[in-house]
């Protein structure tokens, strides 16, 4: 993303990631993927959450751009994070993300 400034052009850093998580409901979730991601400098831009009979489902837009972790070890610890949780935590790039939704 290009933004200009007046006489100045600014090129944004922000790497943005979709993160999913699904699975039965149950007390924590958002609060023990949100104290990860805090934790590893991942800034949550937008979130949407629902619960349907039971199963629980959210979808994060995140900023990963300042986690000192590369996007590979994060993809990796949420979905541990998600099996000790019996949940489906999911990581992945913005521009991926789009290309799937568009097949």
């Amino acid at each position: 993303m290009i933004v200009h400034f007046g006489s100045f052009l600014h090129t944004s850093l922000m790497s943005k990631s979709i993160i999913t998580v699904v699975g039965r409901d149950q007390v924590g979730i958002i609060a023990r993927v949100c104290t990860y991601l805090a934790d590893n400098g991942v800034n949550i831009l937008d979130i949407s959450q629902t619960i349907v009979d039971g199963f629980f489902n959210m979808m994060m837009i995140a900023d990963t751009e300042k986690s000192a972790k590369e996007f590979k070890v994060l993809s990796q610890e949420l979905e541990e994070l998600g099996r000790m949780m019996s949940c489906i935590i999911k990581l992945q790039r913005e521009e991926i993300f789009e290309s799937m939704q568009r097949i």
